[in-house]
């Protein structure tokens, strides 16, 4: 059963990806146009980095984050990245605000030393385990997910 679910959507990964493909559907509608010759038409590993571009770019458009009796979960997008964290190993949560130089995706960061997961804005619930890690997850509404966590933990 699940006691929370919340999916941020980054809006502004969503329009990069956007430019990216019409960059890229341009790129290829140039490179079928040219004339026949030894260098002209696509190419299949050009193509294959745009893919590839694309996909990575869309893992990133949104940040599900649930919560059951046992687990904290972390989706982003269609599941290719994801984490899961243990609810007994965690010893205490706090909204936070994340600085702009943190970034959007899965980081680590030096200073403070933690690992970041976000998609956009600066709003997040930081973690601490019981082992020292400490660990930031990006969302639009910090205190509901900070209240189901004590919630879950105190139950």
């Amino acid at each position: 059963m699940v006691s929370y679910k919340h999916t941020q959507v980054g809006y502004l990964m969503l329009f990069v990806t956007l430019a990216v493909l019409v960059l890229f559907g341009w790129a290829q509608t140039t490179a079928r146009a040219e004339l026949p010759s030894v260098n002209s038409g696509t190419n299949l590993l050009a193509t294959s980095a745009m893919v590839l571009v694309l996909f990575i770019l869309m893992s990133f458009a949104t940040l599900t984050v649930s919560l059951d009796q046992k687990y904290l979960r972390l989706k982003f997008a269609y599941g290719f990245f994801r984490k899961k964290f243990f609810l007994e190993e965690i010893s205490s949560v706090r909204s936070v605000k994340n600085r702009w130089y943190y970034g959007w995706g899965i980081r680590f960061c030096f200073w403070p030393k933690m690992w970041i997961f976000n998609v956009s804005g600066f709003k997040a619930i930081e973690i601490m385990m019981k082992n020292g890690k400490v660990y930031r997850i990006g969302t639009d509404v910090p205190e509901e997910l900070e209240t189901a966590i004590k919630r879950a933990l105190n139950s």
